[in-house]
């Protein structure tokens, strides 16, 4: 019989602001190509896909796992009061606070139900220089990692530059929130907490043997340091890592297809690392961004918008459009932005409650439609 294994979620933040129309095509829509008249994902660009939707010319191997059945695609997420500035509005994500600046993160939250005695440093890792907001929480240890092949050289030169640094990112976000003794506060225990978090992560490399070729690029990097720890059996339960910048303001067809073609591939060997050791049923990865774009191009891009695209992928999940694409018609549009129809806290709360298993209402701040995006679901 085989062992059954903690559920384990990985979180892709897709810094900038993915362009959901770009990402998602409706190539078929007149609205779509009237108001792209630069930048729309031609008929010979497109990956075509289904319902009259196709994906971006970047996205082969997404394609190939949501033919597999392993890709829900959320459409319409966002939140009420759309904020088009990047700070806040991942802000809002990462502590599902929409009216309120928050001052923890919901995956601290989570965590700190998973391991309420903080006995895990790695219960959570990202992989990333710097905090996520969305992994902040009192008396929850979090390990940060930037290079998780050099992560075990804190006594360095360079690991004590890339710690102090991500200290002195954190106290600069935190500071204006919570105050300058609790920051230090925190900061003190982040600080030993990274300590202990180097001597059990640098194992993890040395345990990991696989026959999977990662593509050459920085966030290929990322997905094989999440594959490394992973499967070296440290208890992680939550893995966090981001890629960008979306912000594509200008030459936004070549950067989002370059972006989506690192993205594609890099969680198409991950999953392929997974199933080699036989590991895939017990992990499920989302993908998110802060915001979409707008729905008129600017030339050769596009400017901050609302209502846009997330992703959830993995073994147990159902494959599928999940809620209705927004509206292009021109008189449905909201300032000139996609109308957003799906909370995201709706999904926060499938991810919480039923992959994680821990308890959702506080955490998102109320009850929400869910998503229903697993194949247990209810």
């Amino acid at each position: 019989m085989a062992e059954k294994r903690e559920k384990v979620l990985v979180v892709i933040q897709l810094s900038g602001g993915n362009d959901y129309l770009n990402c998602i095509v409706p190539y078929e829509n007149g609205h779509y190509k009237d108001a792209r008249p630069n930048i729309k994902i031609t008929d010979d660009q497109v990956i075509p896909l289904d319902k009259g939707y196709g994906l971006n010319p970047g996205m082969n191997q997404i394609k190939d796992l949501y033919r597999q059945g392993k890709v829900a695609i959320i459409h319409g997420i966002g939140y009420p009061v759309p904020n088009r500035s990047h700070f806040r509005s991942m802000d809002i994500w990462h502590t599902a606070e929409p009216a309120t600046v928050g001052s923890k993160g919901w995956l601290g939250q989570a965590i700190a139900q998973l391991d309420p005695k903080g006995s895990n440093v790695v219960t959570a890792v990202n992989f990333a220089n710097g905090l996520p907001r969305a992994l902040a929480a009192p008396n929850v240890p979090v390990a940060s990692v930037g290079d998780l092949e050099n992560y075990g050289l804190l006594t360095g030169v360079a690991g004590v530059e890339q710690r102090n640094m991500a200290l002195n990112a954190f106290s600069r976000m935190y500071t204006p929130l919570i105050g300058n003794h609790s920051v230090m506060e925190y900061l003190g225990q982040t600080g030993l907490d990274a300590m202990r978090g180097a001597d059990i992560l640098k194992e993890a490399p040395k345990r990991y043997v696989s026959n999977v070729e990662y593509p050459e690029n920085p966030f290929a990097k990322s997905m094989k340091a999440v594959a490394q720890v992973h499967l070296a059996d440290l208890g992680t339960r939550i893995f966090y890592t981001q890629y960008g910048s979306f912000d594509t303001h200008t030459d936004e067809v070549a950067l989002q297809k370059n972006l989506w073609e690192d993205i594609s591939s890099s969680v198409a060997a991950f999953f392929q690392d997974l199933e080699e050791h036989q590991r895939g049923d017990e992990v499920t990865i989302l993908m998110f961004s802060e915001f979409g774009r707008r729905v008129r191009d600017n030339g050769t891009g596009t400017d901050h918008g609302s209502g846009g695209v997330a992703f959830v992928l993995g073994n147990q999940v159902k494959g599928g459009h999940y809620n209705e694409y927004p509206s292009l018609d021109p008189m449905k549009l909201v300032e000139g932005d996609l109308a957003f129809n799906n909370d995201f806290r709706g999904l926060y709360t499938d991810i919480l409650e039923d992959w994680l298993d821990v308890e959702a209402r506080d955490i998102v701040n109320g009850v929400y439609e869910k998503v229903r995006p697993f194949s247990f679901s209810a």
